[in-house]
């Protein structure tokens, strides 16, 4: 997997860790493993320009995706499909540490815990998830839960 990460924000935000999950994420869903995502790191006045001019909703949110190419979960190696070999580019994810911070403490846990979380949802929404119906709410947030919850396992060991 290709995943760059670009911090525009200002805040120190621990970005081997947000490669890391994307990766993990992005494994644990079947992605072509030459797949490449982007992940911009930016501040509330530009977060809140994104938001208005692609959501139209004012001021800052926490995350947002903008997908790419048609890449769904299953299409990475070991299937004989064409999206299995070819390469894509997935798209970006967009996050606000500043939000994510106030999020976090109104959550009871750290920011960097809350940019992980952000980080995964974006990834799903890139893959074609979405929590707009009961139901893609419950599988969207199922999934997210088990990705991070799996992540974490994998950090905790030594």
């Amino acid at each position: 997997m290709s995943i760059e990460v670009a911090n525009e924000s200002g805040v120190e935000v621990d970005e081997s860790a947000l490669v890391e999950l994307a990766g993990h994420v992005l494994g644990r869903m079947g992605i072509n493993p030459l797949a490449e995502l982007s992940i911009l790191i930016v501040d509330e006045p530009a977060m809140a320009v994104l938001h208005e001019q692609w959501m139209g909703e004012p001021g800052p949110t926490d995350v947002l995706a903008f997908p790419m190419d048609e890449l769904r979960p299953g299409s990475g190696a070991g299937r004989d499909d064409d999206a299995a070999t070819d390469p894509a580019l997935l798209g970006d994810v967009v996050l606000c540490p500043q939000v994510a911070a106030k999020q976090a403490a109104e959550a009871g846990h750290g920011a960097q815990d809350e940019l992980e979380l952000l980080c995964t949802h974006g990834i799903l929404h890139l893959l074609g998830y979405d929590h707009a119906e009961p139901e893609e709410h419950a599988e969207m947030f199922g999934l997210q839960g088990e990705l991070l919850e799996a992540w974490r396992e994998v950090r905790r060991k030594p």
